[in-house]
């Protein structure tokens, strides 16, 4: 009897304790633990996205360059969506059946379970009529997203634009992309991409059955909130920018202008350029299309990118390496007497200059002068050592920055070219080669290429009296306006500063009373050199570099305006307006009469590939005629730009397509 009620007691407090761990348990489920309540609720949650607006892009002070308008994209759940009036959302977002039979199919393919774009930015109008409707549609969603705008539709190519990500992308950023995100393609948008993105933020909502959102889900506890990108401030002066592009405008060409004391850039003129709002919006992929089969590639970065021959802007620094050298002094002269003779072929030289030290050298651009220093150079250790010396005199051609990257913040920068004696060895032979067989090279002609960026380069270095800074379009970013550190350091060149001052006496003389003296501003000391690059594709290329004033210098220039001539005539005008227009904020009369309208209104691009087609078409269907063609036919011949003479003979047509063929070919891989 005892053990049956000892037993039953058992048993009976084994159940009461269950009993109670279980309504414990229940308890701290349905009062103290949500877990299960929300986890009840996750079949009516919808995770929104919450993109961060991308970082502004303001110029040196303080003008807008690029900012954001909000557009909105409609997603669809194809196993959600049920019988609707297509017609009319056709029409609400402007889109035709065929378009959303298309764009539907592409939904189920991905995931018929999954959320996907359907459409892409949607402007606010076309959204403010759909908003009051999407409960009509079920299955389809708003994502608010944000584009690019550009107030002043100017820097193009500096500013870059921004794509969609493709799976590559997706993969090289470790998951933190997704499908339908947005990158920066090229220019500024591409090299400042992590700061500018901003970090995404997700926002978790109760919606009903009708997909309508109402309210947050678990008071947004699991909720982040999107941080939007940092700001940008550049060292572009907005002003002289867009006077460098009209200046520019129907030309082939490039302005950089550089602050000798910072390594700011102050302009970045590639032309021809394009208005960056049309690589925003629904037609983008058209208006892309239009730029690429555009003969003259505006997509082309041609600051950085562009190759062309320095020219006579070259001979100061040729002077500088053998004032080092001691191979110079500043009273050295040679006599010009209208060409310099290389083994059995003569360099002409533009004037009969006579006896000539090495300021007027500089200043009369006396080709004469830099051969014989040149040669002077390469044959110090003996003709045999030619080699050898030639391989030190470019090492310090590359401590300017020539055949070297800057390290500009900007993808895809092209480091120009100074040959290598290897290269010398391929065309003469090993050791078969001497200073005659290069002399090219002391005129800034043969093998020697640069971009517009690095010519503005030297000019910072000459006005610096030995080094530069790292050539930078950004100056700070963020609320704190960080500088990064590289920016501001020094780079010498290897050159005493003593020597600076002869060569920038000679460089005065030109824009005083030398090559460039119809550009000459008064009350500002401009120190310059003209250059006239050889182009054997057609007309020369016209080249200008210069900095101002001479003492405390705050602008450091390079123009080229290709197939225009020599440089006093196209480049140092344009470049001259930039430079006033920096240093007084305005443009003043000038003593020979130059105007900025008349350089805005010139057409000086050369044909295109069809334009040469349709002449030569015509010329050859004139003479199956038996016309005589030896004569200029009206409309035949190609009209020569506005205040030039006639570009000559046009049996240069095929070598002036050839030389923009190149220059596609110089573009790598990605970079527009």
């Amino acid at each position: 009897m005892n053990t049956f009620f000892a037993r039953r007691y058992v048993i009976a407090g084994i159940f009461i304790t269950l009993i109670v761990v279980l309504l414990a348990r229940l308890f701290y489920m349905q009062i103290m633990d949500d877990k299960y309540l929300l986890a009840s609720k996750s079949n009516v949650i919808r995770r929104f996205i919450q993109y961060p607006a991308r970082g502004p892009i303001l110029d040196r002070n303080g003008k807008i360059l690029v900012q954001n308008e909000p557009v909105y994209d409609i997603t669809v759940i194809p196993n959600e969506v049920k019988a609707f009036d297509t017609l009319e959302f056709c029409r609400m977002i402007g889109i035709d059946k065929a378009g959303f039979d298309k764009r539907f199919t592409k939904a189920v393919k991905y995931s018929p379970y999954r959320e996907s774009t359907f459409e892409k930015q949607l402007p606010a109008r076309l959204w403010a009529s759909l908003q009051e409707r999407m409960s009509e549609f079920p299955g389809f969603s708003v994502q608010p997203r944000t584009i690019r705008t550009y107030p002043d539709s100017s820097a193009a190519q500096f500013l870059g634009y921004i794509g969609e990500v493709t799976d590559r992308d997706i993969e090289r950023s470790h998951g933190y992309y997704r499908p339908g995100d947005y990158i920066g393609r090229t220019g500024v948008e591409k090299a400042y991409e992590d700061l500018l993105r901003g970090q995404r933020g997700v926002r978790n909502m109760m919606v009903d059955s009708r997909n309508i959102p109402k309210g947050s889900f678990a008071n947004g506890a699991y909720d982040t909130v999107a941080v939007a990108g940092e700001r940008l401030i550049s060292s572009l002066d907005s002003k002289i920018q867009k006077l460098g592009e009209r200046l520019m405008k129907n030309k082939v060409g490039s302005i950089v202008a550089i602050e000798p004391s910072t390594g700011e850039i102050l302009a970045f003129v590639s032309s021809p350029t394009y208005d960056p709002n049309l690589m925003v919006g629904r037609e983008r992929g058209n208006n892309v299309s239009k730029l690429y089969d555009d003969p003259y590639n505006p997509l082309f970065i041609r600051p950085i990118q562009a190759y062309y021959p320095p020219g006579s802007s070259f001979k100061p620094l040729s002077a500088l390496i053998a004032l080092q050298q001691g191979i110079l002094t500043p009273q050295d002269t040679y006599f010009c007497n209208g060409g310099y003779w290389a083994g059995n072929h003569m360099v002409k030289c533009t004037h009969h200059h006579g006896v000539t030290d090495l300021s007027l050298a500089i200043a009369g651009s006396c080709n004469v002068y830099f051969c014989s220093v040149f040669n002077k150079i390469m044959n110090e250790h003996g003709g045999k050592n030619t080699r050898s010396t030639f391989a030190d005199w470019k090492e310090k051609v590359n401590q300017f920055g020539f055949g070297v990257k800057l390290g500009v913040d900007l993808p895809h920068e092209g480091r120009g070219n100074v040959p290598t004696p290897l290269h010398y060895d391929n065309v003469f032979g090993a050791n078969h080669w001497r200073a005659t067989s290069i002399i090219s090279l002391a005129i800034g002609q043969g093998e020697l290429e640069a971009t517009p960026l690095q010519l503005a380069n030297i000019e910072c270095t000459i006005a610096n009296h030995g080094y530069y800074y790292t050539p930078h379009l950004i100056k700070a970013f963020g609320d704190k306006n960080v500088i990064k550190k590289e920016f501001t350091e020094k780079h010498f060149v290897g050159i005493d500063a003593q020597y600076f001052e002869p060569v920038i006496n000679g460089m005065q003389q030109v824009v005083e009373r030398g090559t460039a003296a119809g550009s000459r501003i008064p009350g500002i000391n401009m120190c310059g050199k003209t250059g006239t690059a050889q182009n054997p594709h057609g007309k020369n290329h016209s080249l200008f570099v210069a900095f101002a004033p001479r003492e405390n210098p705050k602008i450091a220039i390079a123009c080229i305006v290709e197939n225009s001539g020599d440089g006093g005539t196209w480049a140092a005008p344009i470049a001259s307006f930039i430079v006033e227009q920096y240093l007084r904020g305005q443009i003043t009369a000038r003593p020979s009469g130059i105007r900025p309208d008349y350089y805005e209104n010139a057409n000086l691009l050369p044909p295109t590939p069809a334009q040469i087609k349709a002449i030569r078409t015509k010329q050859d269907s004139l003479r199956r005629m038996g016309k005589d063609t030896s004569k200029k036919q009206k409309g035949d011949t190609l009209r020569a730009p506005v205040g030039l003479k006639s570009a000559g003979k046009r049996n240069k047509k095929d070598s002036i397509a050839r030389i923009y063929a190149a220059q596609f070919k110089r573009k790598e891989d990605g970079q527009l």
